[in-house]
Parts: C-alpha cells; structure tokens; sequence
C-alpha cells in the first residue's frame, strides 16, 4: 500500500505571506489589480505565469488567501530549503509528479489555497503551453483556476536567475475564477477539458495585463540557450 502524501500544514503560510508582501511592498513596488476575484472560502488552485525566481514569493505576497505553492524540489536545500518547507510549500519532483499533486489534493481538499505555475519552468511567462498538473488538481479537488499574470520580474536580457532591481514596478493582475467541472465528461475528458480553459485564460490574460500595463514580457526566452 503507498504511503499516504505528506500534506503541508495550513499554518506555514500564515506567516510565510507576511515575508512575501514584505518582499512585494517593501523591496518590491508592487502593483496588485482583481484580487477580489479570489475566492474567499472554499478550494481554490491560482495558476501564475512564470518568469523568474521572484514569482513564488511574490504570489505568496499577493494572494488574499494563504497559499501552498508548488515548487521544483531542487530548491529545497540549504537554508532556502528550510524556509520553504515552514512556510508549507510543496515540493515538486519533475520525473515523478504525482506526491506532490497529491499533497496539493489534500490542500484542496480541506479547502484551501494552492498555487500552480502550469508552464513547469521559468520562461517568458507567454502561458502558450501548460502542464496537466494544474488541470488535474482542479478537477480532482473540485477547485475553480484562478489565473494571475505576472509582469516586470524579468525585463529582457535579465538572468532568469537573478532578481529586479529594487523598488522596480511590478504588477500582478488577477483575472476571473475559470470552472473546470466538466459536468457528464469522463475525469480524463474533464482534465483535457480543464486544461484548454485554463491555457486559453491564461493566454488571454497575460496578453490583456501587457497591454493594460504598458509592460511587456521578456522578449527572449532562457529556455531556447540553455
């Protein structure tokens, strides 16, 4: 019988949202657009494009909610790794995606907040192509996909790496809940489902917040010289 998936406790990111709205408000000019949409109560999966290392802690800052965010298993080492585990994020091994999925279910689950970036990898956050984990969780977890557009973490010619100057302006902008249900589908049609009106308002989204914002993603993509 497998083991049962370690499911992070919701007390981590009590605290952990408070580092990141420092992070958002203090070192970071941060400007947040539709968080009211977010639903207040009930399980929710916030799906964010994805550019640079600041996204995560910035989502935690930004989130009207709590949020356990899944995150590449190779930051957690170190001291980071510590940091990460106690703020209850999720850690995400890439050759075996299901544990961490799961946890997230258990998130869901009891009504909480998961946060997803469904392109699997920091790029120019185009949101052209998404990952089924996003669709899965929220069929699975019975959850609407919130998207979020982030901009101005990463300029062009900046490391993927590295971080904003700062004080720069960044703008998250939070679009409308997204319902995968899927009623009278099959859960593999439901997921494919999910997974195409997830893409496409993520899609539309980070298209509308560019130009709303006047700030523009990175023009080359990390991804296409590694």
């Amino acid at each position: 019988m497998a083991d049962a998936p370690h499911v992070p406790s919701a007390a981590g990111p009590a605290w952990a949202r408070w580092v990141g709205r420092f992070l958002a408000r203090v070192v970071w000019d941060t400007h947040v657009t539709g968080a009211e949409r977010v639903p207040r109560s009930g399980p929710v999966v916030l799906a964010a494009n994805h550019v640079t290392l600041l996204d995560g802690p910035l989502l935690i800052g930004v989130a009207p909610r709590p949020l356990h965010i899944l995150v590449k298993q190779e930051m957690f080492h170190g001291p980071v790794g510590v940091v990460l585990r106690a703020g209850g994020q999720i850690p995400v091994d890439r050759t075996m995606g299901r544990p961490a999925l799961q946890a997230g279910l258990g998130v869901l689950r009891r009504g909480g907040a998961v946060g997803i970036f469904p392109e699997g990898t920091r790029g120019r956050g185009t949101a052209e192509q998404v990952r089924a984990g996003v669709a899965w969780l929220a069929v699975h977890g019975g959850a609407p996909v919130v998207p979020v557009a982030i901009l101005g973490t990463r300029l062009t010619g900046e490391s993927v790496r590295g971080l904003p100057p700062l004080r720069r302006d960044v703008h998250v902008e939070i679009g409308d809940p997204v319902d995968v249900a899927g009623e009278g589908l099959s859960r593999r049609e439901a997921i494919d489902r999910a997974g195409r009106l997830v893409q496409a308002a993520m899609s539309e989204l980070v298209v509308g917040a560019q130009r709303r914002t006047g700030v523009a993603l990175p023009a080359d993509d990390p991804r296409s010289t590694a």
